[in-house]
């Protein structure tokens, strides 16, 4: 049977991840990982969807990305240096996810350079579109941003809760109510 990874990995390739990880069910919900919590696995997203979620000492929540299928999850800079994660990966909807170990992933592109580079294109990706989440806060206005989030992410408004887009748009779910009855779709 082809696997979902298929699309994005040769079959030998799916192979290798397969033999490394598990696939695993993450409940709507709950945190893939805690934040205060040094990570020490990923998960590629196999059908679900889950947010990187900041929390202050108020107890407000920051939503920093929603990721959805075919996105790969972590922590990576806390998993990297071995420090607690700022921020917890949570699951939005009840998940499928293929977990890997960090310490079996990371010893992949040491004996082979296809995956020094699938690793320096998961990098490049996500500083990518960190580069871009950081120009759209400084530099839209609010209904400019929540119209490029529903590009950006077509069907995710019927996915997500409205406080939810609220906070990965920065701003408050009254702010996102008015720009919604103003929009004609």
């Amino acid at each position: 049977m082809r696997h979902p990874l298929n699309n994005m990995l040769p079959p030998a390739r799916v192979e290798e991840l397969l033999s490394i990880g598990r696939e695993t069910s993450v409940a709507a919900f709950s945190n893939f990982i805690q934040a205060g919590d040094i990570p020490q696995r990923i998960a590629w997203i196999q059908k679900g969807l889950f947010r990187y979620v900041y929390l202050n000492e108020k107890g407000d929540e920051f939503t920093k990305a929603i990721m959805p299928e075919n996105s790969f999850i972590s922590s990576y800079s806390a998993m990297v240096m071995g420090k607690p994660s700022f921020f917890s990966v949570e699951a939005l909807e009840d998940s499928q996810v293929l977990e890997i170990a960090w310490s079996d992933f990371s010893r992949l592109p040491e004996h082979d350079v296809f995956w020094l580079r699938f690793l320096l294109k998961l990098i490049e990706k996500g500083y990518i579109t960190k580069e871009k989440r950081e120009r759209d806060l400084l530099l839209l206005d609010a209904e400019t941003r929540y119209r490029n989030f529903l590009l950006e992410f077509p069907g995710m408004e019927q996915r997500v809760r409205q406080g939810i887009i609220a906070s990965y748009l920065g701003i408050q779910p009254e702010t996102l109510s008015r720009i919604r009855r103003k929009i004609v779709f």
